[in-house]
């Protein structure tokens, strides 16, 4: 258990903030074009997939914050 604090956590809070919000931006000027002719239903899909993809990678990246290893359970 971590009893100091450690950069990881602010630096790890604002990469997180930055990455999605450059995630929704290029989802947004890129794809919102593309997907604004399709049915509603197919939207949807689309953005609910694209709305829980981002978080695939979200486990490893919180152990990283906490423990400064990638992919790793903490102990």
């Amino acid at each position: 258990m971590r009893e100091t604090p450690t950069w990881r956590i602010p630096v790890g809070i604002i990469g997180l903030f930055l990455g999605l919000m450059v995630y929704g931006i290029l989802i947004a000027v890129y794809l919102a074009d593309i997907l604004a002719g399709w049915h509603w239903l197919a939207q949807t899909v689309v953005y609910i997939f694209l709305g829980v993809v981002w978080l695939l990678p979200l486990g490893n990246f919180l152990i990283w914050m906490e423990t400064g290893k990638w992919g790793t359970k903490p102990d």
